[in-house]
């Protein structure tokens, strides 16, 4: 695992830390060939969200979310974006290649090992396909995460 995955999942909400790391050792135990799993997005503040929800709406670019600060899972630390890295530089967003030429896409070997633990797959969702994301089920409605307690951390309490 790289220093930016490590990086990324000590922010996600503590409950999910150890999860998400057994999730990215597996999955780079799975992929043999020249690809890794790298954390590209995990916690995000409310402020970092308002400002992709502007993009394409009041700032260029095309839109990427449509959730404002505070209706991303991400804003408390139950979801993440993956990007497969090759060769340990290279970014590949490719979802159907093989790297590891063992007849099953990269990409498809980490959605089925986050499945294994309890995690949806934004790209089986129907109306914004969002592939390299993952939420933790059973705390991916914003709402209520939104209503709940906070400790000194801003972390929701369980």
């Amino acid at each position: 695992m790289d220093k930016i995955t490590k990086e990324r999942i000590a922010l996600l909400h503590p409950s999910v830390r150890d999860e998400v790391t057994c999730i990215i050792n597996e999955c780079n135990k799975a992929l043999t060939g020249r690809a890794q799993i790298r954390i590209s997005q995990g916690l995000r503040t409310f402020s970092e969200q308002d400002e992709l929800y502007a993009q394409g709406r009041t700032k260029p670019g095309k839109k990427v979310t449509n959730a404002k600060g505070g209706q991303s899972v991400h804003n408390y630390g139950f979801a993440v974006d993956g990007v497969l890295i090759l060769d340990g530089k290279t970014a590949s967003w490719d979802f159907k290649k093989d790297f590891d030429n063992d007849g099953v896409a990269d990409w498809d070997e980490c959605v089925k090992i986050f499945a294994k633990y309890g995690w949806s797959w934004g790209g089986n969702w129907t109306s914004f396909k969002d592939f390299p994301h993952f939420e933790k089920i059973g705390f991916n409605n914003w709402r209520v995460l939104q209503a709940k307690k906070r400790d000194s951390q801003n972390y929701i309490l369980l």
